[in-house]
């Protein structure tokens, strides 16, 4: 059951500057999993986060202060520890010189969105799990199930934040859950276990943010049940991977081709096609999807089936 770690202790306030301009709002939009994710929400200009840290869970309130910059509030015992993430989480290791794109869409994009920044969370196993989720069923099934399972596993979070949100649960009870509550959330046994399998290797797996990225991602893959596109969701967010690209995606491939090129293309074609914006594959990615990228694919043809696992 979900366990409160609220405070009544003030927060740290604090201004956190980086070197390029930031808008914190797209910048971590990956990070948010669904309109409903109990661990990340939008309120207006201001972004609610909540992390488990070594030191402790720990609620933060991200509002942007400048152009290069927020405001941030932090709540519980892992306030400290994020407090020195929070340059990291800002993008302030991206590094976007060389991206000089020469295709209009992606050229107007990169004008219209120059403060959009790569995040980087530190965070190996908060962004892998729900990865793990989103592998081979529908978006909409994978957030519900991420939303099931942290608001039943996941501890409330601390300070105000807003109702229903939920500290992710740490490796030990993430091995734990037993496999009906796993059923209830609509996650089929495969996802199940190599989520607890990864769960069982987390200390290993959190040492690999000090990885050069490529070879974080390729020790990623030789677990089972992680593939390409999963290490490289994980890399995106936890790594600050502008170049990682989630191949064997069911939409992007697509969404790259109608965008890019006016129709669609397969995996080959896109990972041939994004090759000479090497290493800003995902910043070019985010970039047309944000801009509309979707909007562009025309509406024809059957959409993904959104499985219950449930009825099995």
């Amino acid at each position: 059951m979900a366990v409160s770690v609220g405070e009544s202790a003030p927060p740290i306030d604090t201004r956190v500057r980086v070197p390029r301009p930031v808008d914190i709002v797209s910048t971590l939009q990956p990070l948010q999993r669904g309109p409903w994710d109990p661990s990340q929400r939008r309120d207006g200009h201001s972004v609610w986060r909540v992390s488990r840290m070594r030191s402790g869970p720990v609620t933060c309130r991200l509002t942007q202060d400048g152009p290069d910059g927020a405001r941030c509030l932090l709540w519980g015992p892992g306030s400290a520890e994020l407090l020195d993430r929070l340059p990291d989480l800002l993008g302030a290791r991206d590094d976007p010189s060389g991206f000089t794109p020469e295709h209009p869409v992606l050229a107007e994009a990169h004008r219209r969105m120059p403060a959009m920044r790569i995040t980087r969370t530190g965070h190996v196993l908060e962004a892998l799990v729900p990865a793990i989720l989103e592998q081979r069923v529908h978006g909409i099934a994978a957030f519900a199930s991420w939303r099931r399972l942290l608001t039943r596993f996941g501890d409330v979070a601390p300070g105000p934040a807003p109702s229903g949100m939920r500290v992710p649960p740490g490796a030990d009870v993430w091995r734990r859950i037993p496999s009906w509550e796993f059923h209830k959330a609509n996650v089929d046994p495969g996802r199940a276990r190599t989520i607890v399998r990864c769960a069982q290797l987390a200390d290993r797996l959190e040492r690999l943010v000090d990885d050069d990225p490529a070879d974080a991602q390729r020790k990623l893959r030789s677990l089972p049940g992680v593939g390409v596109w999963t290490a490289a969701e994980v890399a995106q967010r936890a790594f600050g991977d502008a170049d990682a690209l989630s191949v064997g995606d069911y939409h992007l491939a697509t969404v790259v081709g109608w965008s890019l090129l006016g129709g669609p293309l397969d995996d080959a074609g896109m990972v041939e096609y994004l090759e000479p914006l090497r290493p800003h594959r995902y910043r070019a990615v985010r970039l047309f999807v944000a801009s509309g990228g979707y909007g562009r694919v025309p509406r024809r043809g059957p959409r993904t089936a959104v499985t219950d696992h449930r009825a099995h």
